[in-house]
């Protein structure tokens, strides 16, 4: 168990970081550079979890304050990426910008963000509850379902990204549980492997966009 999820944890690292830099290097216009840097927002912030949670199987120490800490960097840092792909949508789908949605994405992240430095959130015990977990995640689930429904309303106008909508969908249909209850239900953190694989595949058509689209 622990060799193999450590070592899935480990090849999704690299292949965001080396995704988003990869991007970035063929990038040619703005939507490009901002999907390079979504794919290093989304690498290098669940490096601050994944990296303690991999030591944890194989170093004898107390990793309870790093694993929560982790776990606070990847709730922003995944908020951050949920902004980034609203203004990736705006590049790929030639969507001019309104300024009441812009807003309402800025709020949503700018709300999830203020309730996870709550100190109720626990983060260096590593235990922030059920209540918690929920109340940080409803400007979360907000965000995601505008996400979705811009992605989904304009999925025609996008061949390579006609399938984004329920990508994301389905990583937050993997993600809400264990956030919610994997503190009181430990296995439900393997949904996290294919809330990963999710993410993985949506990293993949950035690339693809990137680099055949020239953008």
């Amino acid at each position: 168990m622990k060799y193999g999820e450590s070592t899935f944890d480990i090849l999704y690292l690299l292949f965001a970081v080396i995704c988003g830099i990869m991007i970035l290097r063929r990038a040619k216009g703005r939507t490009g550079r901002l999907m390079g840097a979504a794919a290093l927002t989304l690498g290098l912030g669940d490096a601050f979890h994944l990296v303690p949670r991999v030591l944890n199987y194989f170093v004898d120490a107390d990793f309870t304050a790093a694993l929560g800490v982790g776990k606070l960097v990847t709730s922003v840092t995944m908020t951050v990426f949920y902004v980034l792909m609203y203004y990736i949508w705006l590049g790929a789908f030639d969507n001019p910008e309104k300024k009441a949605l812009s807003a309402t994405v800025w709020a949503l992240a700018a709300v999830r963000v203020a309730l996870c430095l709550f100190p109720q959130n626990r983060w260096l015990e590593n235990d922030s509850g059920v209540t918690w977990g929920i109340i940080r995640n409803v400007p979360f689930v907000l965000l995601g379902i505008v996400i979705v429904a811009l992605y989904f309303m304009t999925r025609s106008k996008n061949r390579r990204f006609r399938f984004v909508w329920l990508l994301v969908t389905l990583s937050f249909l993997f993600y809400i549980p264990v956030a919610v209850a994997a503190g009181i239900v430990p296995v439900l953190g393997m949904l996290m492997l294919p809330k990963t694989v999710c993410y993985i595949l949506i990293l993949a058509l950035f690339y693809g966009e990137a680099i055949h689209e020239g953008i």
